[in-house]
This record gives structure tokens, C-alpha cells and sequence, in this order.
């Protein structure tokens, strides 16, 4: 259960800073997820970056956190944004983001809250502290500089969807430089992010110890899988995540297979729309628009029944824990020309974890026999173990802090870079203090 009272029950020492920066993880320091991070010096400047929660099942929630004025979010992401709206039952906050990121803020804190609803399970806050949530946005543009305290902070461009930012800190003695979630590679709807130089680096380490295929080839065999279901006429069931993959998914059939017949549902077809009123984010807004006026949107009853003829479903949610997805696979798993592409991580105890392990998932609060085709491509918007370490190595930090990753992960990032910098594993609820 989520017991938390605002600004009583939280853990974090009241103990003023008295040199040096402290890192406290609230979530996400030695797991993947739930992300949350209060940073705090001398000068009594306390920011906090990321107040998210694992869509888990039961969710699982950061810390409390402890009084703060101002917070960073790093992208819209629900294990990034999920908890943010709880910040505002106690304070005044500041939230700061990309001016995408604040647009997409509502649609993913509504469902958060639709789905504790109707899950049954805990949720720290409620629609009125959502509505003081978003009243409470101060969007930037990246590079663009604004201050917290006694520091200057500007974002960069992360490259892991349209919008998500990296966080540059300039403190009185030390420039931080918080990653996020981290791309470095070009995809259909972002660019890949550019190393800052820094003193202390914050790298997520999500694929540490792991590398991904080459992306283009990639992207052919999806097209490839694609063509060969339709060709038996069959229906290929795309899960994906609303924000950021299912766009993806949608620009490489577009530019590869054009005449498809192919049908988006979920909640990523209204995040789409925010898209377009930030085309700063967006790699080509010109392509972006092509493949809108090419996919047919499904926006009822009607609509869905009608994609059930499709070439292609592309829909929410990404790991088969609800939404359309489940809908779909519902009716279409009688008829094994039909199959289920997944293209993004699916995590422990998610519907599509389940259905890789067991060939089985639950629909509607039935276990069900799945006996169509299950493929899984690696199309993940994480930068690979390759690119995280030339990625630190070119920011040239003194310190690195290793976050949102496993231990595995973690541990093969600090035996590759571990001689070249001192590199920290913080565990959530324990403070790294860096002297500067």
C-alpha cells in the first residue's frame, strides 16, 4: 500500500548538506523504473528529478519524497511522470520539461489513475492533485537555461522519444549531467543524443552488458515478418507502447510497406496529436504527417471490428496488460495465420512476459492458451552497452553514477569503465555524497 503523509513519513535526513553533492535515489537506483532522484548541496538547493512508479502488477512506488520546490521530468514515460501528481498535495512545485513532455502529462497521469481504478490498486493522489499537477508546468526548450536555487539547469535532447530530455546542472562547483533515458542512435522520430561534457555523470544503464541489432536490419525483418502473415492472410497484432514505439512502428510500415492496410488504436493515437503541436521534437514532421493522413485511426466501437480485417494492429498496451491489445487478441487468436509481433521490452510479471514463457495470458481475468505465433524484435529506443560507455567516455566525467538498470547490467558497465572513473551503484533510500 501507498501509506505515504505528506512531508512526515519520508525517510530523507533532514541534516543540512554541509559539503559536497548528495545523489538520494527515492526509485530506480538499482532497478529499472520507478524512477526518482533528489540531488541536494551546500547552498541548500534541492532538486528533484524524475517521480515515477513500475506499471507493475501490483505497481510498485518510489520513496516518499521529501519537501521540494522544484522537480525535473525527463520524459513522459509513466515509470518517469506516474507519481508527480502526489508532489503537489503539500507545496507549491515547480514542475520543468519539454514543452512535449508537459502536453502528454495529462493523457498519461488520466490513464495511471483509470487503471488504479479499475486494478483496484493504491494511488497516492487524485484528480484534484492532477489538476494542480498541470497547472504546475514550466516547459523549456532545449538549451535553454532557467534556474533552481543557486544552480543552472538547461535540457538536451535524450533521444529515446520525441521530447525527452537530458538534464545539465550547473552547480557552484561541479557540472552534472543527468541522461534519463538515453539514446545515442537516430530514430524514425528522434534524434540520438549528444554527449555533454560534465564532472558527474548519471547514466542509465538499462542495457548494460547487452547490445542491439542493427537497427535497419532490424526494422527489414519486422517489415519482412509483417509481409509474410499478411501473405497468408493473416492479421499481424502489433503491442506497443503509446508514446514513442507505436509511432515508430507505424513511420517504418509506412516507409517500407505503404500499402498495408494498417490500423492504430489506443491511447497513443491521442498522444500523436500533441506531436504535432511540437514539431521541434519531432525528427521529420513532414513524414510524421504523411504517415497520419496513411493510418487508419481507430476512434470506436465501429472502427475496431473494422480492424479486425487489417493487415496490421498497432495498439496499446505495449506489454499486454491491457488496453485494445487484449481486445484484439481475444478474437483473433482462433485463427493461427494470424500472430503477435512484439517490439518492446516486456517485463517481469507483465501479460507479454507471461505469454513468451507460457504461451499463455490473461484475458479479462481468464488464463488463456495462446497458440498463434509469438516473434519479439529488439527495436528499443535504450542506447545498447556500447553506446552507453562511448557515451561516458565522451562526456568525460570524474564521477559516474549508474542508475535504472539491474545489478547485472550495472556490474558490466562498472568492470568495462570502473578504471576510467570513479563509478557509483547507488541503492534506493541510501545517499552517495561526492566531495567536490
Amino acid at each position: 500500500m501507498v501509506l505515504y503523509t505528506p512531508g512526515q513519513t519520508t525517510q530523507y535526513s533532514s541534516k543540512d548538506i554541509k559539503s559536497g553533492i548528495q545523489f538520494h535515489f527515492l526509485g530506480g537506483g538499482n532497478e529499472v523504473g520507478n524512477v526518482g532522484c533528489v540531488i541536494e548541496d551546500s547552498t541548500g538547493t534541492r532538486l528533484l528529478i524524475d517521480y515515477g512508479l513500475a506499471p507493475t502488477r501490483p505497481p510498485k512506488y518510489p520513496d516518499e519524497c521529501p519537501p521540494v520546490s522544484d522537480v525535473i521530468i525527463t520524459h513522459s514515460h509513466i515509470d518517469h511522470i506516474g507519481m508527480a501528481p502526489w508532489l503537489t498535495q503539500h507545496q507549491n512545485i515547480r514542475i520543468h520539461g519539454t514543452s512535449l513532455t508537459a502536453d502528454v502529462s495529462e493523457i498519461m497521469w488520466r490513464d495511471t489513475y483509470k487503471v488504479s481504478s479499475i486494478e483496484g490498486y493504491p494511488l497516492a493522489w487524485d484528480k484534484r492533485d492532477m489538476e494542480y499537477a498541470l497547472d504546475s508546468w514550466y516547459p523549456h526548450e532545449y538549451g535553454e537555461w532557467f534556474d533552481v536555487g543557486a544552480w543552472k539547469c538547461r535540457l538536451h535532447r535524450a533521444g529515446h522519444l520525441p521530447g525527452a530530455a537530458m538534464v545539465e546542472i550547473k552547480t557552484p562547483t561541479q557540472t552534472i549531467l543527468w541522461s534519463g533515458d538515453i539514446d545515442t542512435r537516430d530514430s524514425p522520430n528522434s534524434f540520438g543524443a549528444i554527449p555533454v561534457e560534465c564532472d558527474i555523470l548519471c547514466l542509465e544503464g538499462t542495457y548494460g552488458g547487452r547490445e542491439h541489432p542493427d537497427r535497419p536490419k532490424e526494422e527489414e525483418k519486422l517489415v519482412k515478418k509483417v509481409i509474410d502473415i499478411v501473405e497468408k492472410r493473416g492479421v499481424a497484432l502489433i503491442p506497443a507502447f503509446a508514446s514513442g514505439r507505436g509511432q515508430d512502428i507505424l513511420m517504418i510500415l509506412h516507409q517500407h510497406a505503404p500499402h498495408l492496410n494498417v490500423h492504430f488504436d489506443g491511447m497513443g493515437t491521442r498522444i500523436t496529436t500533441h506531436w504535432f503541436n511540437n514539431p521541434q521534437h519531432i525528427r521529420d514532421p513532414n513524414r510524421l504527417q504523411e504517415m497520419w493522413r496513411w493510418v487508419k485511426r481507430v476512434s470506436g466501437k465501429s472502427d475496431r471490428k473494422k480492424a479486425l480485417t487489417a493487415d496490421v494492429i498497432v495498439t496499446t498496451s505495449g506489454m499486454l496488460d491491457g488496453g485494445p491489445a487484449l481486445w484484439y487478441l481475444n478474437r483473433l487468436r482462433h485463427d493461427l495465420a494470424n500472430e503477435i509481433l512484439l517490439t518492446g521490452y516486456q517485463a517481469e510479471g507483465s501479460g507479454g512476459r507471461k505469454l513468451l514463457d507460457e504461451g499463455k495470458i490473461n484475458i479479462f481475468r481468464n488464463l488463456i492458451q495462446i497458440d498463434l505465433e509469438v516473434t519479439q524484435f529488439q527495436l528499443s529506443n535504450h542506447a545498447g552497452h556500447t553506446e552507453l560507455c562511448n557515451f561516458a567516455r565522451e562526456c568525460m566525467p570524474k564521477h559516474l553514477i549508474l542508475f535504472h538498470a539491474p545489478d547485472e547490467g550495472r556490474n558490466d558497465i562498472f568492470s568495462e569503465l570502473g578504471k576510467e572513473m570513479k563509478t557509483h551503484l547507488p541503492v534506493n533510500g541510501r545517499s552517495i555524497q561526492i566531495e567536490t
